[in-house]
């Protein structure tokens, strides 16, 4: 997938990843006169693994493809007779825990030195969802001369990222000529954030009418960064555990955050 890359046509260019997510993509009907409907999706391939979980729990039985790995774990993991390596976890995080990592997700992982997709125009951003809340607006200083990266964290050789500052709403109605956009709009935008190393998301797919290629991406160990939660670190442990040969332990050092507006998938 972040190999060579060459533009995509058709059904036969896509991986088997991107085919099973246009299949299953949140479409809405355009011709509804109403407000817009959700198509339908076509469910009757899904593997539900609840069911799988609850006959399990009941009499023991499972569908003959579904199998129980065999390795030490708190709970079931599930897998695929025909898909050596999948593995399935039900219930892997308690609904406390979802709620504290979802909390973590908007108001601690996006915090600088951390990297998120609004770095490239705006640098880095600290507390946006408390600036949201509050709702402030980001205001650009125009009398600051611009920087030659905005997509690297602090000030020290970034003027990008002491360019925009968090202003009161009603101070920036006085303030018309500068550039400005306010957090909620920042945070509903916002579509991802890196823990641990950072990835180098920069560079663009070069693209004409004869070929296309992706230049590599890569971590780049140059950014500033702190080390992934140690919480998170034992979590991604213990989920990791089953997949691991006997003797190891999963060692994690970097992780991307994904976020979805409701209606997204």
């Amino acid at each position: 997938m972040y190999g060579s890359y060459k533009a995509v046509t058709d059904d036969t260019d896509r991986t088997e990843f991107r085919k099973t997510e246009k299949k299953y993509k949140l479409y809405y009907d355009q011709n509804s006169k109403r407000k817009k409907q959700p198509k339908q999706v076509d469910l009757s391939e899904v593997l539900d693994f609840k069911s799988f979980l609850d006959s399990y729990h009941q009499n023991g039985e499972l569908p003959p493809e579904i199998v129980v790995a065999d390795c030490r774990f708190d709970r079931p993991v599930f897998g695929l007779q025909s898909r050596p390596g999948f593995y399935f976890i039900p219930g892997a995080l308690s609904v406390d825990e979802q709620c504290r990592w979802i909390r973590d997700s908007l108001m601690s992982f996006p915090q600088p030195p951390n990297r998120t997709n609004h770095n490239a125009i705006y640098g880095p951003i600290s507390d946006l969802f408390v600036a949201a809340k509050e709702r402030k607006v980001l205001v650009e200083d125009e009398n600051m001369p611009a920087g030659l990266d905005s997509g690297s964290n602090g000030c020290v050789g970034n003027v990008d990222a002491c360019r925009w500052s968090f202003c009161e709403e009603d101070s920036v109605l006085s303030r018309r000529s500068c550039k400005s956009v306010s957090a909620s709009v920042l945070l509903r935008k916002l579509r991802w954030s890196t823990l641990g190393l950072q990835f180098d998301w920069s560079k663009v797919i070069a693209d004409s009418a004869f070929f296309a290629f992706a230049i590599p991406r890569n971590y780049n160990v140059s950014l500033p960064h702190n080390k992934i939660p140690d919480e998170l670190c034992q979590l991604a442990k213990k989920l990791a555990a089953p997949a691991m040969p006997m003797g190891e332990e999963f060692q994690p050092e970097a992780a991307i955050v994904n976020y979805f507006a409701s209606g997204n998938y």
